[in-house]
């Protein structure tokens, strides 16, 4: 029912597949990837470090919580760790449930507190300049 997990590589398929349920009539992804700018400036690449074993207790205890709130089938949060490039995932969050809106809120929830509670920093690769961030936007 719950699928948390750091990651060198996330691989699409793998998510969509664990998240299907017959009794699923909505599945909701967020997919969050490298783009090519930020703060005005051109990005040329991201890496991600965690502590991990306090992010992985995070991410369950955020899964836990959706699912005390929406009736759901499965959670899967997924975040990928080391150097991604321009377009690659960096973070899947999915759920899935008998109805679209539990499915459509519940994500929402979930890459929302992930991104201002788990330990998972990001380092920005510019043009001119390298700098550690936290993850959040």
């Amino acid at each position: 029912m719950i699928h948390v997990k750091l990651v060198e590589k996330i691989i699409l398929e793998e998510v969509y597949t664990y998240l299907q349920d017959p009794e699923a009539g909505g599945i909701d992804l967020f997919i969050g990837s490298v783009r090519n700018h930020a703060l005005g400036k051109n990005v040329l690449k991201l890496e991600f470090e965690a502590y991990e074993p306090m992010a992985i207790s995070e991410m369950k205890k955020l899964a836990h919580k959706a699912i005390e709130k929406w009736p759901l089938k499965k959670v899967l949060i997924v975040h990928a760790l080391g150097e991604k490039q321009i377009g690659e995932p960096v973070v899947v969050i999915g759920t899935s449930s008998a109805h679209r809106q539990d499915a459509f809120e519940s994500c929402r929830y979930l890459i929302d507190t992930l991104k201002m509670t788990v330990p998972i920093w990001k380092k920005e690769y510019f043009t001119d300049q390298t700098v550690w961030v936290n993850a959040h936007p």
